[in-house]
């Protein structure tokens, strides 16, 4: 059997909730074979649930992305049950809001052993596997904040940062070899997640995505078609776009906009429980699925993906958002 008759088999990190859950749905309602990787068995047995009820298959896999052995371990499982592994998408991630101050050493370096060296163990993984097979796609879950950090998430923001520079480092040994295995990069705006809710948090209200806020399913899709198209980087959203942009044109400007606006616009109201549990180090029990708290807010669709999976529109879209975050500056003026 060639591979173009055989169910695509795929590995999605972050798998039992929030985006990877909404990643885990959609590869499943187009038949895959899915290995799902988390640290929480309950929700991974309810994703593996899920996944069989669209019409694909699934393996549970509990391991944190952290440990290099265990992503391994766990790719090696997935191709033993379903066969080589097509595309992998790397999307877990864990964060605490907090002021940098207030921050300790050992809060950064875990942040960046899940949401920086959790890409890189589960690349790893996926190029011993697909580089002697010279096919394959990797796939990178990025943020906007991976160009345009904001106070409150610098140990996140800096892991984003870095796996941005991890994977352009990649890609280009990849050309250099002659490789046909490909790397994409999908860049989220705020998207209503669980994350919010079971995140460590310092700030005194509760811990909100910065507004405009998107459903996790807008996102879910962008990732399956950047496994499926040639695109180096994809921006899912405004916000995306014209944070980006506009990093690269007026960072400076951004410094102050940001420094009140994305300061009291990842909190909103309600006093933050100090006692709750959270994720740092263990998963946080419970049934969470794709969405977070936020749904009669968040968008279901976008224009600037919509725009973006259109190559004539590409250049337009960055323009569009360029022209927007001016706008914005000479009104605050």
């Amino acid at each position: 059997m060639n591979q173009s008759e055989r169910p695509e088999v795929v590995v999605v990190t972050g798998a039992s909730a929030g985006l990877g859950r909404a990643i885990v749905r959609v590869f499943a309602k187009h038949g895959a074979h899915i290995g799902l990787i988390a640290r929480g068995r309950e929700r991974l047995e309810d994703a593996r649930r899920e996944v069989e009820e669209l019409g694909g298959r699934a393996l549970v896999l509990p391991a944190d992305v952290a440990d290099a052995a265990a992503v391994e371990d766990a790719a090696g499982r997935t191709e033993a049950a379903f066969g080589p592994i097509d595309i992998w998408v790397n999307n877990a991630m864990t964060t605490v809001f907090s002021p940098v101050t207030q921050m300790t050493p050992d809060e950064f370096k875990r942040v960046t052993e899940v949401t920086y060296l959790g890409f890189v163990h589960g690349t790893l993984a996926a190029l011993t596997r697909m580089l002697p097979r010279d096919r394959g796609t990797i796939v990178q879950v990025g943020s906007a904040l991976a160009y345009r950090s904001i106070p409150l998430q610098a140990a996140y923001c800096a892991a984003k940062h870095a796996m941005v520079g991890f994977t352009d480092s990649l890609r280009c040994e990849l050309i250099h070899d002659g490789s046909r295995v490909r790397l994409t990069v999908v860049h989220m705006p705020a998207l209503n997640t669980p994350q919010f809710s079971w995140c460590k948090s310092r700030m005194p209200r509760k811990a909100q995505p910065v507004p405009p806020i998107y459903q996790p399913g807008v996102g879910a899709e962008a990732v399956y078609w950047a496994a499926h198209h040639q695109r180096r980087e994809l921006f899912v959203g405004w916000p995306t776009v014209q944070a980006i942009w506009g990093q690269r044109f007026i960072p400076g400007w951004l410094d102050h906009y940001l420094a009140h606006m994305a300061w009291d616009g990842q909190m909103h109201d309600g006093p933050e429980d100090p006692q709750r549990p959270h994720n740092l180090r263990a998963p946080v029990p419970g049934h969470q699925a794709a969405h977070g708290d936020f749904d009669e807010r968040a968008r279901r669709s976008s224009l600037a993906l919509w725009l973006s999976t259109r190559p004539r529109w590409t250049y337009a879209a960055g323009v569009a958002g360029l022209a927007a975050l001016a706008l914005a500056a000479c009104r605050a003026k």
